[in-house]
């Protein structure tokens, strides 16, 4: 990896000695929508903090049960809470930190949207309270804060559970053309015929959501060229995109689309209702490369698919003649909570609060290792063993902490204009309605911008 400042190298890739966590897809959308600076009903009080963050059930069910605990026990200063959908979440929080209405406690992924709030003096800097009580900080993960991290200084809270990308699979769907999971992307090529013959997708994609494309090319970059080829965009290198390794992965991608290796139709599909996890489950795609997130929905609402042990796991092989350590592994190194710097006082105390007392207590950790998360504090693997999902646990666990590179998800590394020249270019290059070069010549147009 190429040498980087001590500010630069924190938001992308980190060699990890321990894990770090992460939480992405949502659906639905629930609760109020008060601003940042005003009052609040939910609670009890005047005074009340407001919080939006993700929606998508097991996970949004954790957020609101650590809310309505910390509500009970301030029952005069609580916090109102209000969900959304990713996209739209997106959207939401970028119009009201520009319209000076945004909550009080600012859900993220750290990384390159963080920069921008920073940039723009949205946030407080909460490396004092930090310093004032470091038993808060202690207890996480000391990787989980490279992306909270500006310029020296913590701007954001870690939280919540490691969640790296990984190649999911159907036992069921490779028994039927008796097949084994793929050890190399020459296995991947050679699988997508068989299983189309089979009339079973070789690959389940929610391509309407974008970001889950993104993470197909994360890796292709990684596993052709390693990680100095995004490094190169993350450091603002001009044509950096135009990189023989990221042309390379660009074009394998697309030759993946054009042997009908994704389901029928993938740009139609939305990863925000579980769609693509529904055809994983049910035998309609033997393979999908998301989140570890999608674990819990899938024991949810995948009948016995987990629970009967007919879903497999893996990291995502490496490429022939690659460059990029077969370790790796990509996504985010942490979900974040920061303080918008507009809210009162008031407010800014309940914030504290609440992430001094409820977030990742005893009460919420056993919620995500119940949900087959892997929590980002100190000494989760000990809580582990004991789990019902302990071997999928320990796998979570042993990706992140064995990656010698755990790469920030690129949209959110990323300043939030790249990221939306990114996502679109994406769409475009899974569509065929782009070539590798014109891909890596858009985006190209916006590095370091």
């Amino acid at each position: 990896m190429e040498p980087r400042t001590p500010n630069r190298r924190t938001f992308l890739s980190l060699a990890l000695g321990v894990p770090v966590g992460a939480a992405l897809a949502a659906c639905g959308t629930s609760g109020p929508s008060p601003a940042g600076g005003g009052a609040a009903s939910a609670g009890g009080g005047s005074a009340n903090a407001t919080y939006w963050y993700l929606s998508t059930q097991p996970q949004e069910g954790i957020r609101t049960a650590s809310v309505e605990r910390f509500n009970k026990a301030n029952p005069t200063a609580g916090i109102t809470p209000t969900t959304f959908q990713n996209d739209a979440y997106k959207t939401k929080i970028k119009t009201a930190l520009g319209a000076g209405q945004a909550p009080t406690i600012i859900w993220g992924w750290g990384g390159g949207g963080l920069r921008t709030y920073v940039q723009s003096n949205q946030v407080d800097d909460l490396t004092p309270w930090l310093n004032e009580n470091p038993a808060v900080k202690d207890r996480l993960f000391p990787s989980s804060f490279g992306a909270a991290t500006i310029d020296g200084k913590i701007y954001a809270l870690p939280c919540e559970a490691v969640q790296p990308v990984v190649l999911f699979y159907n036992k069921k769907c490779f028994e039927q053309i008796g097949a084994e999971p793929p050890t190399s992307w020459g296995d991947i090529m050679a699988l997508v015929p068989k299983f189309n013959e089979a009339g079973i997708a070789p690959f389940s994609l929610g391509g309407q959501s974008r970001w889950t494309n993104m993470m197909w090319l994360e890796f292709l970059f990684d596993r052709v060229g390693g990680p100095e080829v995004f490094d190169a965009v993350f450091n603002a290198e001009k044509d950096a995109w135009s990189n023989p390794a990221a042309i390379d992965a660009l074009t394998k991608v697309q030759d993946l689309v054009k042997a009908d290796g994704f389901i029928k139709g993938f740009s139609s599909i939305t990863a925000d209702s579980n769609a693509d996890q529904a055809l994983l489950y049910t035998g309609k795609a033997a393979m999908m490369v998301h989140g570890v997130w999608t674990y819990g929905s899938m024991a949810l609402d995948g009948g016995d698919f987990v629970s009967g042990g007919h879903l497999g796991y893996m990291n995502f092989p490496p490429v022939e003649g690659g460059k990029g350590d077969p370790s790796n592994t990509v996504g985010n190194p942490g979900q974040y909570l920061s303080i918008y710097s507009k809210a009162t006082p008031e407010q800014k105390e309940i914030a504290k609060k609440f992430f001094a007392t409820a977030v990742l207590s005893d009460e919420e950790v056993k919620m995500w290792t119940d949900t087959g998360s892997v929590p980002i504090v100190n000494g989760a693997d000990k809580l582990l063993a004991s789990s019902k999902d302990a071997e999928w646990l320990q796998f979570v666990y042993g990706i992140a902490s064995n990656a010698k590179t755990f790469a920030q998800s690129w949209d959110q590394a990323l300043s939030p204009t790249a990221a939306e020249v990114l996502l679109d270019n994406i769409s475009q290059l899974f569509q065929l309605s782009i070539t590798p070069e014109q891909y890596a010549a858009n985006m190209n147009a916006v590095i370091g911008k």
